[in-house]
């Protein structure tokens, strides 16, 4: 799968903004170390804009940026042949992955914070998608021969946005946090239904639901 791939699967701009807000919180309940979580969402990044991010914590990661405009998502695979560094003589985005932005996303390409010390874009699949588009946009990329079936990045990367079932989130959270994770309460977290204690004690007994008011905050989770 490639970013074309997720290009296809991924929901509408205001679906997408929803789940991303409630994989945030979900990590928020289940590690109460921001440092350690896999997804953010910032409701007052840039601009006006919102930022959902993941990092995996090997380097790889994603940021979404929504705004009046849209959508701008972007992916950096550290493994990727793809990635700028697999060329250190002269650090590169692979090309077409970001020829085609559309003049409104510009500012995101040379953002400092999704660009190394040098300017150069830690990029290595993008996906936009403009309001009132009917669906996500990707550029013509010539993906690298002899690679596996995930060149880019973008299946592993994505792959909670792609499949956003509570199962699927339910699966990876035990096996990243290490802990069991109850289904049902990841389900009314994704549905974005109001969080109560009850909520948060079935999915992480240690936390307190009065500790989460400044993640849940940051993250724009509704409360009422």
């Amino acid at each position: 799968m490639t970013a074309h791939d997720v290009a296809r699967a991924l929901p509408g701009i205001e679906n997408l903004r929803d789940h991303c807000r409630g994989l945030a919180t979900l990590d928020a309940v289940l590690c109460p170390e921001w440092a350690w979580r896999y997804h953010s969402f910032d409701v007052s990044w840039g601009a006006g804009g919102q930022l959902a991010s993941m990092r995996d914590g090997m380097g790889s990661e994603y940021a979404i940026v929504f705004s009046a405009a849209g959508a701008y998502a972007r992916g950096f695979d550290h493994r990727s042949l793809m990635s700028p560094y697999a060329r250190p003589d002269v650090p590169a985005v692979w090309p077409g992955v970001l020829d085609e932005i559309p003049d409104v996303f510009r500012a995101y390409v040379t953002e400092p914070a999704f660009c190394d010390e040098r300017g150069v874009p830690t990029v290595t699949c993008c996906l936009w998608r403009r309001t009132g588009d009917s669906a996500w946009r990707t550029g013509a990329v010539d993906h690298p021969e002899g690679g596996d079936d995930d060149p880019d990045g973008a299946d592993h990367l994505f792959a909670l946005l792609v499949d956003r079932s509570p199962e699927a989130y339910a699966a990876w959270a035990s096996d990243y946090f290490e802990m069991p994770v109850d289904v049902d309460a990841v389900r009314a977290v994704l549905e974005l239904r109001p969080l109560t204690p009850e909520i948060v004690a079935a999915l992480n007994p240690e936390i307190a639901f009065a500790d989460l008011g400044e993640d849940l905050a940051a993250i724009g989770y509704p409360t009422t």
